[in-house]
Order: structure tokens, then sequence, then C-alpha cells
């Protein structure tokens, strides 16, 4: 056995046990609160908490390897809560999705179809208002999620659509950007570094460091009137690419 492997399989036999415990308990529990307030709550109320919910396991999952692993959310100055935005995230590892849960507003996020699959995390997608992409007809897609903005609820994209672990990010699609185009709504560029092999894609084993989630400021509409969803989306790339270089080392 490698010697660099053994940190990997202790830290890993670690936090998945508790993992699986967090959810065992936790997942009913939330539940059972969000069914006892379901009938003094009106349906979009009953939405927002369970969207509170996913956020509070988020946040559970991510504290448990402490402190092996080590999260650090930064905000520039000018990227004050508030919104509702459309976040455009890089996708470096399996655990991103727990990592929305820093984000202090309301959110829904745009998944492919193994999420909604999940026994018991896919109905609370569904129930959250979370949003099958790969399941809708565009126009379906840009008009369910522009009634979320609409209601204020921001939506998180991983544009690339598959995780890149290390270096530069794939391309991206132009769901989200054909999304700002039409609403109006700010792009808020999020990005992650440091958690490529938390786990490394096609593993499961995690490893010991430190991940930083760091939020840009927000690009309102008024700086990409005009532009069209494959300059925007290129231009949103080319400056969440300078940021992840100089948050990994590679500028």
């Amino acid at each position: 056995m490698a010697a660099g492997r053994l940190p990997r399989i202790l830290l890993s036999l670690y936090v998945y046990p508790l993992f699986f415990l967090a959810s065992g308990v936790g997942i009913p529990l939330l539940t059972l609160v969000v069914a006892c307030c379901r009938p003094f709550l009106s349906h979009r109320r009953t939405m927002r908490r369970f969207r509170r919910a996913i956020a509070w396991y988020g946040r559970v999952v991510i504290a448990l390897p402490f402190p092996f692993i080590r999260v650090r959310y930064e905000a520039f100055e000018g990227s004050a809560p508030g919104g509702p935005y459309i976040f455009v995230c890089n996708h470096r590892s399996a655990s991103d999705p727990f990592l929305m849960s820093l984000i202090p507003e309301e959110i829904v996020q745009i998944a492919n179809v193994w999420p909604f699959r999940l026994p018991v995390l896919g109905l609370y997608a569904r129930f959250s208002g979370y949003l099958n992409i790969r399941m809708m007809d565009p126009e379906v897609f840009l008009a369910r999620a522009g009634r979320l903005l609409d209601e204020g609820v921001s939506i998180v994209f991983f544009p690339e659509g598959t995780r890149s672990p290390v270096g530069p990010m794939g391309s991206f699609h132009g769901a989200a950007f054909r999304l700002a185009l039409a609403s109006g709504a700010p792009i808020v560029p999020l990005c992650i570094a440091g958690n490529g092999d938390m786990p490394r894609k096609g593993s499961s084993l995690l490893a010991p460091g430190r991940v930083l989630v760091r939020r840009l400021p927000a690009l309102a509409a008024a700086e990409f009137r005009g532009l069209t969803a494959f300059a925007l989306k290129n231009r949103v790339w080319q400056l969440m690419d300078r940021e992840l270089a100089l948050m990994e080392g590679r500028a």
C-alpha cells in the first residue's frame, strides 16, 4: 500500500460513517419538522422550509471532516447577500453541491438526472423546486427558472456540466447565460478551489486539505446588456479562470 494512500483511506473510514450517521438521523428529523409545519404553511413557505433543510444538511456534511478538511467562504466587497442572483460555479468535485449551503441566499440548484434518483434527497430536490435541466425543454426550463427568480429565489448553475478536477475549467454550456439575458438577473461567479480530490473523480477516497469558496462581485445586467449568450459565457469563463489560477497557484 502506497504511503500517500494511507491518509486518504483513514480519513475516508472516519468521515463516511459520520456521513451516513448524520444522514440517517438528520434527514428524517428535518423531514418530520417540515411535515409538522406543512399544514400551517403556504406552498411557497413549505418550499422555503425544504430549501433551508437542504442548506442545514449541507452545512453539517461539510463540517464532518473538520479539522482534516477545512472549508473557508470568502465574499469580495460589493458581493453582499441580496438577489435574486444567478450563481455560476466551477465544478471540481462531487462535494461541490454541499458547498452551496454556504451561500446565504435562498437557492435552488440546477442538476442533471442522477440527484433526482436518490431515494430521499431526490424527493427533497423536487419539493424544493430544483430543476432537472436534462429532462426539460429549453423554453419550459427558462419559464420555470424565471418564475423562481421572480419569487426572489437565486439559482445555482454548474455550467461545465461535469467535473474538471484540476487545471482550467471545461467549456461552459449556455443555459445560465440565456437565463441571465432573458431575466436581467445579476450573475455571481463562485470559484471553488482545493477539493479536486475530495473525492477525486473516479474514486471515493477523501484527501486532507483546505477548500476555498470565493464569491466574486455580481455582474449587473447593465454590464452584459447587448452581449450574446455565447459572448457572455466566454466573458464569465475568462473571469473565473483568472481567479481560479490565482487561487490554485497557476497564475
